[in-house]
Parts: C-alpha cells; sequence; structure tokens
C-alpha cells in the first residue's frame, strides 16, 4: 500500500512540474469575449457567409444596369456573300464589284470589325423580384451572422465559468488533501501508541489516494476548459488560463416576459428567409409576361488590323415573350410554392421550439435558485459536523470512519455548491441568451 501511494505520489508531483512548466496566464472575461470577436473561426465563417449574400444582392444591379462589350474581330473569306457583305460595310464597293463574274467568285476578302454593344433592360419583372429575394436573404444572412455572434459569446461566458468551477474544484481538493494528510499523520501516530487499529490507518490512507486522484481530474479540467477557451479564440499555443476572478454567485437583469421575442435576431432572421422565399415565388410567376429590352451597337469596319474607315450604328428594343418552355417554369413555380410553405413550417416550429426552451429555462433557472439555498445550508452544516469531529477525533473521542465521512462529505458539499453557483449563473446566462432581442 505503502509504495503504491509512493508511485502515486510521485505520478501527482511529476504532473504539478507540467503544469508548472507550462505558460499560465491570467485572462478576464473581457479579454476572452474581444479576442473571440476578433479571432473566433465560427464568427469569420457567418461574416463571410454575409459577404456572400452580399455579392449576390450586388449581381441583380443587373436588372437596371446595361450589359456593355467591346469586341474586335478579323476573318479572311472567298465566300460570295460574306465577300460582299465586309466590303459593304466597309463601303469601298465599285461598279466593277457588281459583275457576276466577281460576285460569284470573289477574290480574297479580309475585314476587320470593331463593335460597341450595349443590352438595356427596360420591364423585367421577375428579375425586380429575384433582387427583393436576393435583399431579404442578406438581410436574413445578416441577422444569423449576429445570432451566431451572440451565440459564441454565451459559449464564452460558459466556458469561463467552467474554468473558474475547475480552480474552485482545485482549491477545494487541495484543501481536503491538506486535511487528510493532517489526519494521516495522526493516525499514524495513534497507531504507534496503540490507540488505533492498522485498518484504521489503512482506511486514512485509502482516503488519502482518493483525495489525490480527484485532485488530479481537477487539474485535468483546468487544462480541458483552457483548451476550450484557446479553441474559441482561436489561440494555437498550450496555454494553462487563470480567471482573474473566482467563480461568484451573480445576479443578472434579466428580461422578464413570457415568450420569446420576434425580433430576436434568429428568428427574424428565419422570418426574413420566408419573405425571400415568397418574392422567390413571384418572381417564378413574372416569368410568364413578356420582357423589354433595349439594345444598340456601334461598329467600324475596315480591310487592315484596328483601322476603322467605315462605321455604323444600330438602335432597337425587343418585346419577348415566352409563351412554352415544356413545362419548365410550372414546374419551378410549384416548387417555388412548395419552399414558401416548407419555410413557413420550419419557422412555426423553430418558434414554438423557441418557446419551449425558454419556459424550460425559466424552470432550471428556478431549480437552481432553490438548490442554491439547499446546499448553502448543507454546506455550513458539515463544516460544523467535520469542525466537531476533527477535534472529538485529536482527542481521541471519535471514529476514524466517522471522520474519513465528516471530510468526505465537507468536500463533495463545497464541490455542490460551487457546482450550484455555477449552474445558476449558467441558467442566468442562458436565459439572457434566448431573451436577447435584435
Amino acid at each position: 500500500m505503502n509504495k503504491r501511494i509512493y508511485i502515486l505520489t510521485f505520478g501527482l508531483i511529476s504532473l504539478s512540474f507540467l503544469l508548472q512548466a507550462q505558460q499560465i496566464a491570467p485572462i478576464s472575461k473581457l479579454e476572452v469575449l474581444n479576442r473571440v470577436n476578433e479571432e473566433n473561426r465560427s464568427i469569420k465563417i457567418s461574416q463571410e457567409a454575409f459577404n456572400q449574400a452580399k455579392a449576390e444582392y450586388r449581381q441583380t444591379n443587373a436588372v437596371f444596369l446595361p450589359n456593355i462589350a467591346v469586341s474586335h474581330t478579323g476573318f479572311t473569306t472567298t465566300n460570295p456573300l460574306m465577300a460582299f457583305g465586309s466590303k459593304l460595310n466597309q463601303g469601298i464597293l465599285t461598279q466593277g464589284d457588281f459583275n457576276p463574274d466577281l460576285l460569284n467568285n470573289p477574290s480574297q476578302t479580309q475585314n476587320f470589325a470593331t463593335r460597341l454593344e450595349v443590352e438595356q433592360p427596360l420591364i423585367n419583372l421577375d428579375g425586380f423580384y429575384q433582387r427583393k429575394a436576393a435583399k431579404s436573404k442578406m438581410e436574413a444572412t445578416s441577422l444569423q451572422s449576429q445570432r451566431i455572434t451572440d451565440y459564441i459569446n454565451f459559449e464564452v461566458d460558459k466556458a469561463y465559468m467552467q474554468l473558474q468551477l475547475a480552480y474552485k474544484a482545485v482549491d477545494v481538493l487541495e484543501k481536503a488533501l491538506e486535511a487528510a494528510q493532517s489526519n494521516q499523520t495522526i493516525a499514524e501516530n495513534s497507531f504507534k501508541q496503540g490507540y488505533l487499529q492498522r485498518a484504521d490507518v489503512l482506511a486514512v490512507e485509502v482516503r488519502v489516494t482518493d483525495v489525490q486522484n480527484q485532485l488530479q481530474a481537477a487539474r485535468s479540467n483546468v487544462k480541458n476548459a483552457s483548451n476550450y477557451l484557446s479553441f474559441l479564440m482561436n489561440d494555437n499555443d498550450d496555454v494553462v488560463y487563470k480567471p482573474s476572478d473566482e467563480l461568484s454567485l451573480e445576479v443578472k437583469n434579466l428580461v422578464n416576459s413570457d415568450g420569446v421575442s420576434t425580433n430576436r435576431a434568429d428568428i427574424k432572421a428565419m422570418e426574413m428567409a420566408t419573405e425571400a422565399y415568397k418574392t422567390m415565388h413571384k418572381a417564378d410567376g413574372m416569368t410568364f409576361l413578356p420582357t423589354l429590352n433595349a439594345f444598340g451597337s456601334y461598329e467600324l469596319y475596315d480591310d487592315q488590323i484596328f483601322q476603322g474607315d467605315a462605321s455604323g450604328y444600330l438602335v432597337g428594343a425587343q418585346l419577348k415573350w415566352n409563351i412554352f418552355e415544356g413545362s419548365t417554369r410550372f414546374a419551378k413555380s410549384k416548387q417555388s410554392k412548395s419552399q414558401l410553405e416548407q419555410s413557413k413550417l420550419e419557422y412555426e416550429q423553430y418558434v414554438s421550439q423557441s418557446q419551449m426552451e425558454l419556459k424550460q429555462a425559466k424552470r432550471a433557472l428556478t431549480d437552481a435558485e432553490n438548490r442554491l439555498k439547499l446546499t448553502a445550508l448543507a454546506l455550513e452544516q458539515s463544516e460544523e459536523s467535520l469542525r466537531i469531529r476533527t477535534n472529538r477525533f485529536k482527542e481521541g473521542l471519535e471514529t476514524t470512519s466517522d471522520l474519513l465521512m465528516a471530510e468526505t462529505q465537507y468536500a463533495q458539499k463545497q464541490l455542490e455548491y460551487y457546482q450550484t453557483i455555477f449552474e445558476y449563473n449558467y441558467s442566468q446566462s442562458y436565459l439572457d441568451f434566448l431573451t436577447k432581442t435584435n
């Protein structure tokens, strides 16, 4: 037994040196929030999603803005029609070119054309609605990005409290280990004097070993909580963080609401998404109507490259009505109608689920508040019981098993009390997250 205790103690000492060798950095919650809002990958991903939606919306400017293209084309031909037309465009036809032999068997003709083309949409109702839908999608993505930021900040709050709780557990278990080792010394002295049995000494040694194991696990939790904070801050350094303030009871000014606000960013985003589907359905309906577009071109012709001795222009407008496209538009309209109905159902389901989560969070806060009163009272009672039993044990008036039970109970009640504080603070943060409005 002593050999096993020695090996375990050596391992704990080695772990202690390892933790000391690692960088221990004090950090406040405000520092974590600032670094997370600047470096967190999830927030950056959501921002890029918004940039994509914004770019899609800008693409719909084509509904109003013209298409302008410039081209320079050159070719050589003996094709009768192309040869005659090229000379005509270049303005170099002569009386001799109307000779039937030359018309039917022209010589090799070169033609170079520089063309400026402009297409201007005038009336495209489907495009107008597509632009409106793209705007709704962009606004929905912006709201989603905001909600993701709110969630990550909530995760920071939880992770920081977990780190505080882990350090509290280490503190409690270090004191419990110190007390257990002190009682072990007393027990060994009493054994030497014949006041205790060997079984009592072994029971104390088991208690010491048990506390050492719990302490090792608590120190691992500190590292785990630090790693999660590093992940949230997008920091790859292996740092053990130490909170600048200890875990304590917090009371927040929470919104007193019986229901989830429809102005909450994520709910508003789903509402905007439904609006986008509604507008897209209207756009699909507008494809059955004609479109009106203007067009024009200005052309320069020559038989030499990058020259333009002759020119001409073309201006016109086109009213186009696609009457039937193989039932494609009918199917697409039905598809967008189904997407709209699905979006409405998803919105209603999400709001209903959010209402349920809000009610559960309120009950969890009430339960945590009740447990807080109970654990505080239990902690006070176990502390007094341990004090009495420790004094009686020193005087030889208390059995070893009763003392060990009192020690174990006091450590458990301390851990339960701090765990309840964590749950109470977490419940408040979660309730605040659920009631946060846009």
